[in-house]
């Protein structure tokens, strides 16, 4: 894959894929064929969220003295009838202040994995999306930027840890990057609180490396063609519907606390953020040569259960690989503006003579065309 595309973007799930397909190993190839990533997670989920146990460790100013006043009423006025404050306590300090899991598996086996390689060592340009929780803004890891500034050039464990460390499950992460400028130090949490879907950090980053290399400071954009695959992971909209009819009683227990284990404020933002960046993206290409080249992929409508962040029971990833092989044999879709679904595409957009246009079939006839430019490249090269 490091191969054929000039740039790779991820975030979170999709930043941990950018960087096995991307860092490279003893033999400067990928640590991952893009055939083993799939088993890979499928071993090692259930590892990074156990389902029988959490083990959730985060602080929280004051707690303690809290803890301890409970303990002191429970020992002086509950301890004759109830013989579990303690445990009570724990549970309520578990579910309230701290992520449901403590991430320590998960960081571990990145490290192991990638070791002590750096940024600006990818075998092409990634781009990986980590939001910073001290400054309060997105955090844009950019294999092109750690490479003229080393202020940037982090660890590509602690880039990975960042963009996974999703909010409630998974504790924030702290680093820091010590280079000519000072140490830098990095408060992050998972990218997707930013831009879940990095397409548009993907186009930003290649047009400014073209500006910068080009001759022509005014290189006019409609000269580029850009081709662009763009996975999404699958959504339960339509699937899940909150009722706020009464919208006077959600208040915060409603919006952390909804049908079917469900959070509906972190449900909104992600797929608000995923569709407006397909919109925007949409709008971008709009007239311009790649206007028939931006291939999306995602597939909505799933069940909640489908879609939870941490659900790796084995029969929920077997399903997952079932849902993802028949995604291959539906039609090839576009986000329909006015209701938010991932319609089949009209006819007229379809190559001419492919009446059955699959997903299957477009990837193949991508692939061809990566690989035409490829050789084309290597005999300009030579």
């Amino acid at each position: 894959m490091a191969d054929y595309f000039d740039y790779v973007a991820g975030t979170s799930i999709g930043g941990l894929v950018t960087a096995m397909l991307t860092t490279p190993n003893e033999k400067n190839r990928p640590l991952f064929r893009a055939d083993e990533i799939t088993e890979f997670y499928l071993k090692e989920s259930p590892n990074i969220f156990p389902q029988d146990k959490a083990k959730p460790r985060f602080s929280f100013p004051g707690w303690d003295t809290v803890v301890n006043w409970v303990k002191d009423l429970y020992n002086k006025y509950v301890a004759p009838v109830y013989h579990s404050a303690e445990t009570i306590v724990e549970w309520i300090e578990a579910m309230l202040f701290r992520p449901k899991y403590d991430g320590e598996y998960l960081h571990e086996k990145i490290k192991n994995l990638i070791g002590g390689r750096k940024l600006s060592q990818k075998l092409t340009n990634v781009v990986i999306p980590a939001f910073g929780i001290h400054e309060f803004q997105p955090v844009i890891f950019s294999s092109l930027q750690a490479k003229v500034d080393d202020s940037k050039d982090c660890l590509l464990a602690d880039v990975c840890i960042s963009t996974s460390a999703a909010p409630y499950y998974l504790p924030p992460y702290h680093f820091e990057v010590k280079s000519t400028k000072g140490t830098k130090i990095y408060n992050t949490v998972d990218g997707g609180v930013a831009a879940n879907n990095p397409t548009l950090l993907a186009i930003r980053e290649a047009t400014q490396e073209m500006g910068r290399t080009s001759s022509s400071s005014n290189r006019a954009i409609d000269d580029v063609t850009f081709v662009i695959l763009s996975l999404g992971t699958g959504s339960a909209k339509g699937a899940l519907k909150f009722d706020v009819e009464d919208g006077k009683s959600w208040g915060l227990v409603n919006w952390f606390l909804g049908p079917g284990d469900s959070t509906p404020l972190i449900d909104v933002f992600e797929s608000a953020l995923s569709d407006m960046a397909d919109i925007y993206t949409s709008m971008f290409l709009h007239g311009t040569q790649s206007n028939d080249t931006y291939l999306r992929i995602q597939i909505d409508g799933l069940k909640y259960e489908d879609t939870r962040t941490d659900n790796a029971t084995e029969e929920n990833l077997r399903n997952l690989v079932h849902i993802a092989n028949d995604l291959l044999k539906r039609h090839v879709s576009s986000v329909n503006f006015e209701t938010g679904f991932y319609e089949p595409i009209s006819d007229k957009r379809k190559p001419v003579g492919k009446a059955d246009w699959t997903n299957e079939m477009a990837l193949v006839e991508l692939a061809k065309r990566l690989s035409d430019q490829r050789k084309l490249r290597q005999k300009q090269k030579a």
